[in-house]
């Protein structure tokens, strides 16, 4: 479109003036739609215009957006013409050194520059699938300072590309921000050798550089004290160094799928040279801790796929060991004899889990030579001769003695404890439904017997049953499985006897009441017989389970009111006056603690766990006769009594084993200083749910019952570990800041060992800041009643956050 401005529809155009073409005015005029086309109408001009003034056109004037476009592109024209490079584009083009910019990786990662500089603050570099050819001198340059000496297999290692321009404005971290590396990942790579320089990072922990090319590992590489994890399978190792295996730290250490042909544990410390040989970093480096013993703290070793004779393996193995796999070694290659030791020596690991010879070139000559006691294996859950000359029957006779039953079937799942799982031959993996299933078709068919009652054992003439006469054997309609016999619940039980109702309750305990009395005549008229009293068990299953020596008795309700005017009895009058049982079982105890029953139980001397929960209708303590000083449960360790709704104080009554009547309490003691006396071995304690008070916890009860005291006149006090004490009654807690006020001026306590705390859903009005002073692990404070701290203190930061608080608050 024109720029040239057109005159509007009737207005004459005037003559100009002068020759001079008309000045543009100094404000710069609004720009209008330019019209084309020639008007339809012309207009005479009142003069003739000279022929100069239509030739040349009048000026246009531009926007400011155009006027700064125009200067731009003159500003650049004259770069160009300026500019002193002939045919290169930029500086880059004209440096032939310069490398070219890393293009953007398709995963998303960083540069390999910026991923260096970022490890700087973080302590952790992965370097894992750049076909690297070596470990980037760069990333000694900028966290060393140091330039490491060129390798044989990379004389010139390629430069890295230059940080991007936006990287380069930024900051580096400050010194107080830098982190020493301690993770480094390369897998992946093409790297045939590692710098010896690497041991200046003494802080790593975790090297992985498996699925590389690494032939062999320079002798500075066992000086990284620190290292912890370490993995170099799928790599061409031929041999480790030998300083590898005096690592005092490293516990998992996989070099599997290598052709390592020998382990020499005991090589740092065979030789005096190797002893006399100094560990220092220079004169003025740091000393280099080493462990007297082969990989003192290794846990899992994997070794597998290589090229190992059991000769070749030094029998100083690591004790630590708990999962060792040898699979896809020759073993075998050098004699039975090696093999027969080498197992001999595994034998000796205390602490040895799993052990893996698939694909090892072993046979059942494994075991010989080897008495194999209790002693062996201590702790062995998996033997796995997969794919190997090892028979079940050779492993079964050999494996015997080692006090535990074996398992020959393999599942996706981890074997039960106590029980050791031998893979032999083929593996076919099964789920456990599979094998139970199995298992339970071959119960049922061994249990098949047929229709008569003759006996297979032999007849009563003393003849044995197979020079019997065989009969003649019966149609298959006529044999018939033996069902097991039908195990009913309770609840069952119950209604058979018609006990669900308080009716039939009531009706029932009147029947035994009866029967009981009736007893009791006919005996009177009896002459006397000495009958010793009997015990009450609480040995079944259902309450005592031996495997976790637990005691777990039902809980129990206080007795209900009575109800409205119709409710009725079929107790007779002469009955009435007898007590009748609270609970259905009348030979089980009512009492919130029959200490009597329980130590009088053959368990009691190893009872652990000790479980009364809400066991509310009489709540009071039934001891034995013996005194209290005397430890009636020698070795409990953890008592619950919640939901009991105990008080500050306790009813005690002393009762024999025998009395199966709720003896009438004869005093009251404060609950906390009677548990402290009756199980000095008590180390968790549950009295969540009840209604204990602030008065219960004086500093001296809380010190007795927490603290440990080895020069007690009684059994020696362990000391709690754990104490609930939830949704009780507490107002404050001045005993235990009592307690708090030992440990001011970072002194400490002997006998203390409280690690759990929880008060929650109390009254507590107030948290002493000397509260923060205990070194607790959890401290529970959650529905209170204090407004100081807030909330928020403990659930952002938890138990150490809540108790640096309090401790910041101490004047």
């Amino acid at each position: 479109m024109s720029r040239i401005p057109q005159p509007s529809r009737g207005t004459p155009r005037k003559a100009p003036a002068s020759l001079k073409p008309p000045e543009a005015s100094e404000s710069p005029r609004a720009r209008t739609k330019s019209t084309v086309g020639r008007s339809t109408t012309p207009v005479k001009s009142p003069k003739k215009p000279f022929a100069d003034d239509f030739d040349k056109p009048a000026v246009p004037a531009l926007s400011i957006k155009e006027l700064l476009a125009l200067k731009r592109a003159e500003a650049k024209k004259a770069q160009k013409k300026s500019s002193s490079l002939d045919n290169f584009s930029s500086l880059e083009d004209a440096v032939p050194d310069s490398p070219a910019p890393e293009a953007e990786d398709i995963l998303g990662r960083p540069p390999l520059r910026e991923a260096i500089e970022r490890a700087k603050s973080t302590g952790s570099l992965n370097l894992s699938t750049r076909s690297l050819q070596c470990i980037p001198s760069a990333l000694f340059d900028l966290h060393l300072g140091i330039t490491p000496e060129p390798l044989k297999s990379v004389p010139e290692e390629p430069p890295l590309p230059p940080a991007p321009e936006k990287r380069q404005h930024r900051a580096s971290p400050a010194w107080y921000e830098t982190q020493d590396l301690e993770i480094l990942k390369a897998w992946g790579n093409e790297i045939k050798e590692i710098q010896p320089e690497i041991s200046l990072f003494g802080s790593l922990k975790s090297i992985d550089l498996h699925k590389n090319q690494i032939v062999s590992l320079p002798d500075q590489f066992a000086d990284l004290a620190g290292l912890t994890t370490l993995d170099l399978s799928h790599n061409a190792l031929a041999s480790l160094p030998a300083n590898l295996f005096s690592l005092p730290a490293l516990s998992n250490l996989n070099v599997a799928h290598n052709t390592l042909t020998s382990l020499p544990f005991s090589a740092p410390f065979s030789s005096a040279k190797a002893k006399a040989k100094s560990a220092a970093r220079g004169l003025f480096g740091s000393d280099i801790e080493r462990a007297s013993a082969p990989l003192p703290k290794l846990v899992i070793f994997d070794v597998s796929h290589n090229k190992l004779t059991a000769g070749a393996i030094d029998l100083s193995i690591p004790e630590s060991l708990v999962n060792l796999d040898l699979s896809e070694n020759p073993l075998d290659s050098d004699g039975h004899e090696s093999c027969a030791k080498l197992f001999g020596a595994l034998a000796a690991l205390r602490k040895l889990k799993v052990l893996r010879c698939d694909k090892a070139a072993v046979s059942d000559r494994i075991f010989e030579g080897n008495t194999f006691s209790s002693a062996a294996f201590p702790s062995i859950s998996v033997f796995d001769f997969g794919s190997t000359k090892v028979t079940e029957s050779g492993a079964s006779f050999a494996l015997k003695d080692l006090g535990k039953p074996l398992d020959f079937e393999i599942t996706n799942e981890d074997p039960p404890v106590g029980i050791i799982r031998v893979i032999v031959g083929k593996k076919i993996v099964r789920e456990a439904w599979e094998v139970e299933a199995e298992r339970r078709s071959k119960s049922r068919t061994g249990k098949v017997v047929d229709g008569g009652e003759r006996d297979d054992l032999g007849s009563g003439s003393g003849k044995p049953a197979a020079a019997a006469a065989p009969s003649p054997q019966k149609p298959a309609s006529q044999i018939r499985p033996v069902k097991p016999p039908v195990v009913k619940e309770s609840w069952e039980i119950e209604a058979e006897q018609g006990l669900l109702t308080e009716g039939g309750k009531r009706r029932a305990r009147a029947a035994a009441a009866a029967a009981a009395s009736a007893n009791d005549d006919s005996a009177s008229s009896l002459p006397s017989q000495s009958s010793s009293p009997k015990v009450p068990s609480l040995a079944d299953p259902q309450y005592y389970a031996a495997r976790t020596e637990t005691l777990t008795l039902p809980a129990s309700t206080a007795p209900k009111a009575l109800g409205h005017s119709r409710a009725f009895s079929v107790h007779s009058t002469s009955l009435k006056s007898a007590p009748a049982p609270r609970v259905t079982d009348v030979t089980l105890p009512t009492a919130t603690m029959p200490l009597a029953v329980i130590s009088a139980q053959p368990f009691a001397h190893t009872l652990k766990v000790l479980i009364l929960a809400n066991r509310r209708m009489d709540r009071s303590f039934t001891l034995p006769t013996t005194p209290i000083g005397q430890p009636l449960l020698p070795r409990l360790e953890e008592l619950s009594l919640e939901g009991c709704n105990l008080g500050d104080l306790i009813a005690v009554s002393t009762a024999s084993p025998e009395e199966t009547i709720v003896p009438t309490p004869t005093e009251t003691k404060p609950i906390l200083p009677l548990l402290a006396d009756l199980f000095p071995t008590l180390r968790s304690l549950n009295l969540a749910y009840n209604t204990l008070t602030s008065a219960s916890f004086s500093t001296s009860i809380v010190s007795s019952l927490i603290l440990s005291d080895d020069a007690s006149p009684g059994p020696a006090r362990k000391g709690l570990k754990q104490l609930h004490l939830r949704g009780n009654r507490i107002t404050d807690l001045d005993g235990f800041q009592g307690v708090a006020i030992l440990f001011k001026g970072n002194r400490e306590v002997p006998g203390w060992g409280l690690e759990e705390l929880d008060i929650r859903d109390n009254e507590i009005g107030k948290l002493h800041s000397e509260l923060g002073l205990l070194p607790l692990d959890v401290f529970l404070v959650d529905g209170n009643v204090f407004r100081v701290p807030q909330r928020k203190v403990w659930e952002r930061e938890g138990t150490k956050g809540l108790l640096s608080w309090l401790r910041g608050r101490i004047e």
